[in-house]
């Protein structure tokens, strides 16, 4: 398939997100305690390590660090919890912060420094952390410091001062010049907005599909141009030049819905950095769930054969990133010769990136 067919393609998959838009010790620069560099840092012993926030203002960590006897659960400086090698815990009674953040701190070997990946926002419902995650060699992403997200049009004032104790610096827009004209972004103060238009210059929407199936291979077929549309590596490009510069740093990456262009450029940060695959598609499958009330709103508000066509449209599904993928094999030959050739990294600059976004 050309570029230009799969560009069409694309543009499809942005009247979906369209729609969904339409429906519905030292103290680090994110206001919790840093940790320490990784130069610095001993092996970190955890394979797994979680904290889910609930409604009710409690906290749930999780962990898993085979061969340590006791893991204590330290929050604003005191240990709040503690257990042995596998554990899981509720804690209460923490006062109210924009983020909670908890150290993960083993008998012996590095701690880890995290918080429930969701930050909750009343304008945006996929704002989350990049981080948190364990690479297949043993290292952690370190959440804080890139996040992905839904259109940002909507936040409040609230928001925009969390985000900013938060020290986002610079928001990155994946959307179209009329996305960004029709729900301009809100920005914290003394952020910057850097435009990477994946879609720029592809043809206007001209058509949609007209059955499940047609809107499914629709969506695969915009995951592929994503990877190889000329206008997606250069905006993809843009991103890890942002993301690189830790001057710019928390850097937040968006689109409309969240799910698919940003869905791709944490899917290929991810995999740069050397998580899993099973643990990025995780992560992709995860705007499901942080968009069901939204995708649900907009499908109730449709025929009901019309939501059986635009359902494919407004989920994520394996079979859509795996596309992605696939075409990074068949144009680029491997990730690496993509990272080299689509999106401007050498073997010196993907070193430098896990250095500066890695711990353990």
């Amino acid at each position: 398939m050309t570029h230009m067919t799969r560009a069409k393609a694309s543009s499809c998959v942005l009247a979906a997100a369209l729609l969904v838009g339409i429906a519905a010790p030292a103290v680090s620069a994110h206001g919790a305690p840093a940790p320490a560099s990784r130069e610095s840092h001993p092996r970190i012993p955890f394979t797994q390590a979680e904290v889910t926030a609930s409604d009710d203002g409690s906290y749930t960590v999780e962990w898993k660090a085979p061969g340590v006897r006791r893991v204590a659960i330290k929050a604003n400086g005191r240990t709040v919890a503690s257990g042995g090698a596998t554990g899981k815990v509720t804690v209460r009674g923490l006062p109210a912060a924009d983020r909670q953040w908890f150290d993960l701190v083993p008998e012996r070997g590095g701690s880890l420094h995290l918080a429930d990946r969701l930050v909750a926002l009343e304008g945006a419902v996929n704002f989350r952390d990049a981080g948190g995650y364990r690479t297949a060699d043993g290292h952690w992403v370190k959440m804080g410091e890139i996040y992905r997200s839904d259109a940002l049009d909507k936040l409040t004032t609230a928001d925009l001062a969390k985000l900013r104790r938060l020290s986002v610096r610079t928001v990155q827009d994946l959307r179209t010049e009329s996305e960004r004209s029709a729900a301009p972004d809100r920005l914290p103060a003394g952020a910057t907005q850097v435009v990477a238009d994946v879609l720029a210059g592809s043809p206007a929407f001209t058509e949609m599909p007209t059955t499940p199936e047609e809107g499914a291979a629709m969506m695969v077929e915009g995951e592929k141009f994503m990877v190889s549309g000329d206008t997606a590596r250069a905006a993809y490009r843009t991103v890890f030049g942002g993301i690189a510069d830790d001057s710019a740093r928390a850097v937040v990456f968006h689109c409309t819905a969240g799910k698919d262009r940003t869905g791709w450029a944490n899917a290929a940060l991810l995999t740069a950095l050397g998580v899993p695959r099973s643990t990025v598609m995780a992560d992709y499958l995860a705007s499901n769930d942080y968009r069901a009330e939204a995708n649900a709103a907009a499908l109730a508000a449709m025929p009901a054969g019309q939501a059986a066509v635009y359902k494919p449209l407004l989920d994520v599904r394996a079979e859509y990133l795996n596309s992605g993928f696939d075409e990074v094999g068949e144009e680029f030959g491997s990730f690496g010769a993509y990272e080299k050739k689509a999106l401007g990294l050498d073997a010196e600059d993907i070193r430098d990136l896990k250095r500066d976004l890695l711990v353990g």
